[in-house]
């Protein structure tokens, strides 16, 4: 099993943005500015952190 991680930052606020973003970074376990997670690389994770890359910052 491949299991490589995904460092997820939160680097700008969710304040003014659509509803379905701010659920998307919920949804990433982001909770607050410069709050990190390290999650698993999947296609759905890709996607989610595609979905508001002007929020997030990722590594790994």
């Amino acid at each position: 099993m491949s299991d490589k991680k995904i460092k997820v930052t939160l680097v700008k606020s969710v304040i003014g943005t659509k509803q379905s973003h701010r659920a998307t970074v919920r949804g990433l376990g982001l909770r607050r500015i410069n709050h990190s997670v390290e999650l698993v690389d999947t296609p759905q994770v890709r996607g989610m952190i595609n979905k508001v890359s002007y929020l997030v910052k990722a590594e790994g």
